[in-house]
């Protein structure tokens, strides 16, 4: 039997693997993005590519991270230095700016993925309103990284040099990973430290099935719906039913009812799904628990193929990743609102108000690709106000502060703050969103990918909606009002603005 004890010395450890790991990532990065807002993500599996350990990172990396690693262990034969990468979709990713690397580690594995600015494809950041894959960017199966891998990717890139000073990151922050692993199994042995991994897997289980034996018997049904898809007008439904088994303790979650696969890039693969089922269940746990493979074995997970939420190629994915994820995170707090009110906010902001601005910088006359995700209000709590101007859910990311943004891009300032009185009332209040205002100094193209500009994001317990979003072009003075999706070319001058929504109020205002 593990000495519990031990156990706990092996979870912070190779917990503190994969935090020296993003923090290296971080360091040596070139793009705003990953230095400045930390979009990426770093884990360590066992052997056969279960997850022991999570930095504590972005939650739609890190539930989806597995998938990767088993694709490339099903393609490729990792020896000691061979680096697999693979950014495809169908084929254990995400969305395709999403680069996960990962680097055997004797009998370990070591991985992190990191957002890219650009991957290329049709519109500067690879974000735009697509309607199938092929015009996402460079599609990348699993493959070992060499130079003529990375000469290929690079050549179909608008800033390759950025992306190949992302890129090294990524491959030092593995090779770091794989020497603390190899420290640590020559410390205490093989043989110990996998008996360690493998109970870390069995105690996230039994923490899960304890919550699950606790919980009301039944079937609790939500959804809810994107705005739209960016290409047609129609709503687009995610439905849910969980089913509570608290005498078997075991668990059901199935999607079926959700709407057909769509036209535009809002599509969630597998992955995605699996990512946001896994982040809702981690929040039930306490904040000690590892996150670990383990989580999911109580649980079957119903997502019909050839839908929103499990679409088959070559549908066009890159939203499916920042906002149908946070909306399938919604649907399953709704379900779970039901089952443990006290536990469970309203909505969340709901989107990840994705920017991303293209060009060439007339400063240098160099090409350039920025992306943001902006923060918006955090859903009040049973407990508490919400949090104003926060990441939420399935993204973990910091702002560009204003000076780096200004710095690295053709870009003036020209305002960002609390959007007040966003937030829904309540007897506790939904967090603030933010308004974030960015002058143009050059031409640009600009795609605009964020969602709850129709549907607000929903109260609890009688409390208000949080205010919906907000995206605002003003040329020579005259605004007018963008869709929450839509890709627009501006000239040297013009102003974005981006009005984030706020988080839903939770209870009755006494």
């Amino acid at each position: 039997m593990t000495d519990p004890i031990e156990l706990a010395i092996f979870k912070s450890t190779f917990h503190s693997i994969a935090e020296e790991m993003g923090v290296a990532l971080r360091r040596t990065a070139f793009s705003p993005n990953i230095k400045e807002r930390r979009d990426y993500s770093s884990a360590v599996f066992d052997r056969h590519g279960q997850v022991i350990a999570m930095g504590d990172d972005m939650p739609v990396h890190l539930g989806s991270m597995p998938m990767s690693v088993r694709a490339a262990l099903d393609k490729l034969t990792l020896e000691a230095g061979d680096i697999a990468i693979l950014n495809d979709p169908y084929d254990g990713g995400t969305h395709l700016p999403d680069i996960t690397l990962a680097m055997a580690a004797g009998a370990f594995y070591v991985a992190n993925r990191a957002h890219h600015a650009d991957v290329g494809g049709m519109y500067p950041g690879s974000m735009g309103l697509c309607r199938e894959i092929y015009q996402e960017g460079i599609r990348i199966p699993p493959l070992k990284l060499d130079d003529n891998v990375l000469r290929l990717i690079l050549n179909n890139v608008r800033t390759p040099r950025e992306r190949e000073g992302d890129l090294t990151a990524q491959i030092g922050a593995c090779r770091i990973g794989v020497e603390r692993v190899r420290e640590l199994v020559d410390k205490y042995g093989l043989a110990r430290v996998e008996a360690n991994a493998a109970a870390l897997l069995d105690h996230a289980e039994e923490l899960l099935r304890a919550e699950l034996a606790e919980l009301p018997e039944g079937e609790f049904t939500a959804e809810d719906f994107l705005d739209d898809d960016g290409i047609t007008p129609e709503p687009v439904r995610i439905r849910v039913t969980v089913t509570t088994h608290p005498r078997r303790r075991s668990l059901r979650i199935d999607f079926t009812g959700s709407a057909p696969q769509v036209t535009g890039s809002l599509n969630a693969v597998a992955a995605i799904t699996y990512s946001a089922a896994f982040y809702v269940l981690r929040c039930l746990l306490p904040e000690e628990a590892a996150p670990t493979a383990g989580l999911m074995r109580p649980v079957e997970l119903i997502i019909p193929e050839g839908t929103i939420v499990n679409a088959k190629s070559p549908a066009a994915v890159a939203g499916g990743n920042v906002e149908t994820s946070q909306r399938i995170v919604d649907v399953l707090l709704r379900a779970f609102a039901q089952i443990v009110p006290q536990r469970i906010p309203a909505a969340s902001s709901g989107t990840m108000n994705n920017l991303t601005i293209g060009g060439v910088d007339p400063r240098n006359g160099q090409p350039y690709a920025y992306y943001e995700t902006i923060a918006g209000g955090s859903g009040a709590r049973p407990t508490g106000d919400g949090v104003p101007g926060v990441h939420t859910h399935m993204t973990n990311s910091l702002n560009t502060p204003v000076e780096a943004l200004e710095y690295a891009y053709p870009f003036r300032v020209r305002r960002y703050g609390y959007r007040h009185a966003s937030g829904g009332a309540g007897r506790f209040r939904g967090g603030d969103g933010l308004v974030r205002e960015i002058e143009l100094l050059g031409a640009a193209q600009v795609t605009v990918l964020a969602d709850r500009r129709i549907f607000a994001p929903y109260g609890l317990k009688g409390g208000a909606p949080g205010a919906r979003g907000r995206t605002v072009l003003s040329v020579n003075g005259t605004e007018r009002e963008l869709p929450g999706k839509c890709n627009l070319q501006v000239s040297a001058g013009d102003t974005i603005r981006i009005e984030t929504p706020g988080g839903g109020g939770w209870g009755v205002n006494e």
